[in-house]
C-alpha cells in the first residue's frame, strides 16, 4: 500500500471521535453497523484508525451520530502549510492523545452537569490536584538526582 493510502494521524482522530460519539448515544458496534449497513469490524476499523473514511460514509456516520461532520476533527487542530510534504520545519511527529474508557466516562458524567458554576468548581479542583501530582513528581525527580 502507497504511503498515501495508509491511515494518518487524522484517520485516527477522526475514529475516535466517532467511538467517543457512539459510546455517548450508548451504541454498540453491531448497532452502528446495522444502522450504516456495515459490519461491526468495519466500525472498530474505522474507530481504530485502521481503515479511512470517505467523505460520504464521513456524512452517513455524522447523520446516525446526530453530530455535524465537524465534530470528527476536533482535536486534530487546524490545517497548516507545514503539514504538506516538503515543507515541514521540524520532524517531530504530532502527539495523539488516545483517551481511556476512563477518560471518556469522565467526560460523558462531566458534560450531564447542567449547573455552570458546579462545573466549573469541579474543573477546578482536578487542575489543582493534576497541579499537585506534578509538583510532587517534579520534586520526586529532583530528590532522586
Amino acid at each position: 500500500m502507497s504511503e498515501s493510502k495508509l491511515p494518518s494521524d487524522i484517520d485516527r482522530i477522526v475514529g475516535e471521535n466517532i467511538y467517543r460519539q457512539r459510546r455517548r448515544l450508548k451504541l454498540t458496534q453491531e448497532r452502528l453497523g446495522e444502522l450504516l449497513g456495515l459490519t461491526f469490524q468495519q466500525v472498530q476499523k474505522y474507530e481504530k484508525g485502521v481503515n479511512r473514511v470517505s467523505a460520504g460514509r464521513l456524512y452517513e456516520i455524522a447523520n446516525v451520530l446526530e453530530v455535524p461532520v465537524g465534530f470528527f476533527f476536533e482535536g486534530a487542530g487546524a490545517p497548516s502549510f507545514r503539514e504538506a510534504p516538503g515543507l515541514a520545519e521540524d520532524t517531530e511527529e504530532p502527539r495523539i492523545a488516545i483517551l481511556s474508557d476512563e477518560v471518556l466516562q469522565l467526560i460523558d458524567a462531566f458534560q450531564k452537569i447542567n449547573d455552570a458554576s458546579l462545573r466549573r468548581s469541579l474543573l477546578a479542583t482536578i487542575q489543582a490536584a493534576a497541579s499537585a501530582f506534578e509538583t510532587r513528581a517534579t520534586q520526586q525527580e529532583q530528590y532522586e538526582q
